[in-house]
């Protein structure tokens, strides 16, 4: 295939040419209440070639390595057709020529663990979470794995070799007591091997009592609060509301956006340094090298409480006048790379969870995220549970949690931020331009809020 590719590349009579080859093992195993839903397992194997003439691009797929040339001839074709009716004519900011190879860790291969054996571990954290409590009404239990190999060659000389390991584990739990319905889960997911998700019988318990709890659990009241976000909150928060609209080619479709989000301004306290970082090993969903060929970096979203950088594909540094941050990413060898996030994350701060709590006297502890949604900086997020906080103390269970506000005025009012910190991926992935479920990883400390909107009753 490294000649294949090589040789396609270079022989190309487009502006610019690059190929990517991938191959995807895959098994899943799924259960519902006390049936298997799922047990299968499987491969795929295609590619896709973009080739640039007079600033546009042509696009071709294949799954037959040798109609390689036929389709980067296809995808010239289409370029140059495409190109005498281009308006925003689009150019590559310069990369780095890479020849590099790389191979994500296991110290368990999924790959050489029977399906069978799947099957077991899925099934017995199914039979804890539906003998946890009488009140346990179902249960879901999902495992996934994959791993991705790419070989990625372009005109300019780079060729990459890469495997991506990805193993997912979701365990979920549904109470029901007097026609009141309630669920909790637990979702997680590395970039590594089968041993991350054995030994979780911890997780499949806290969903099978939270949602127990949760049975008792009073809704919230609705009102102003001073909001204290878990982790895990913080970090969905953090991509969700802040992250996608530092996508750069999301700004380049948005100028109202775009006039706002000026590198240079100042969009929060200080202390507020948002992160989307490179490569990190056994994090979900990330490697090395971007699908464009270009190394993964540090990239610092707010620094100080001040925007310092967006997320950028060659196309819209070329556009933007900024550096490539290695962020072009595609869910598959279906589809194009486009601006997405890696891990993105809140650093530290230097409170405790004790100090942050300290002169609450009616406030609100969000922790997980069950769902939500953002609508340029408009957004919407519904915590799994909460507590109240009462006189700087952690008090009783609530839920039908759900925070609104803008994002802006959110990051300004941040007041604390923690020193513990969490970074991790979860079973779901991220959804943008037709390309879900692209693995992503979050995280953050606790952060303090005040004035937060809180919906309720």
């Amino acid at each position: 295939m490294e000649d294949r590719l090589r040789e396609a590349v270079a022989g190309s009579h487009a502006d610019y040419t690059e190929a990517r080859w991938e191959q995807v093992t895959r098994s899943r195993v799924a259960f519902q209440r006390d049936q298997l839903m799922a047990l299968e397992s499987g491969e795929e194997a295609g590619g896709i070639v973009r080739c640039l003439v007079n600033g546009a691009w042509g696009i071709a797929v294949f799954t037959n390595p040798a109609d390689l040339p036929r389709k980067i001839e296809e995808a010239t074709h289409l370029a140059r057709t495409a190109s005498s009716h281009v308006v925003d004519p689009v150019g590559l900011a310069p990369a780095q020529v890479v020849e590099a190879r790389h191979e994500g860790q296991m110290k368990r291969d999924f790959r050489g663990v029977p399906l069978d054996e799947k099957r077991r571990l899925a099934e017995a954290y199914n039979k804890l979470i539906l003998g946890h409590s009488p009140q346990i009404a179902s249960s879901s239990v999902r495992y996934t794995d994959a791993w991705r190999r790419t070989v990625y060659a372009n005109s300019e000389g780079t060729y990459i070799e890469q495997g991506i390991p990805d193993v997912t584990l979701m365990v979920a739990a549904v109470a029901r007591k007097n026609g009141d319905i309630q669920q909790a889960f637990e979702s997680l997911g590395y970039a590594a091997g089968f041993d991350t998700v054995q030994g979780k019988e911890v997780e499949a318990r806290k969903a099978a009592q939270r949602a127990v709890d949760l049975l008792g659990a009073k809704p919230v009241q609705g009102g102003t609060y001073t909001v204290i976000l878990d982790p895990d909150l913080a970090g969905v928060f953090i991509h969700e509301a802040f992250g996608h609209i530092c996508e750069a080619d999301f700004l380049l479709k948005n100028e109202p956006m775009r006039k706002v989000m000026h590198v240079g301004t100042r969009f929060g306290v200080e202390s507020l340094n948002v992160v989307d970082d490179g490569y990190r090993a056994g994090e979900r969903g990330n490697a090395p090298y971007d699908d464009e060929g270009v190394p993964w970096q540090k990239a610092y979203l707010i620094k100080n409480g001040i925007l310092t950088g967006l997320m950028h594909s060659r196309a819209t540094a070329h556009k933007m006048n900024a550096a490539p941050t290695g962020n072009a990413r595609a869910v598959s060898w279906e589809h194009d790379p486009i601006v997405r996030m890696r891990n993105t994350f809140i650093e530290p701060g230097t409170a405790t969870l004790d100090e942050m709590l300290q002169g609450i006297e009616r406030g609100l502890y969000a922790c997980a995220a069950f769902g939500g949604q953002t609508m340029f900086e408009q957004f919407t997020f519904s915590a799994a549970y909460g507590h109240e906080i009462v006189n700087g103390k952690i008090g009783p269970m609530v839920r039908d949690v759900v925070l609104t506000g803008n994002v802006f005025h959110t990051l300004q009012n941040i007041e604390m931020i923690g020193k513990d910190f969490k970074l991790e991926g979860s079973a779901g992935g991220c959804g943008k331009g037709g390309q879900w479920p692209l693995p992503t990883t979050t995280g953050a400390p606790h952060v303090r809020v005040r004035n937060v909107t809180v919906g309720g009753r």
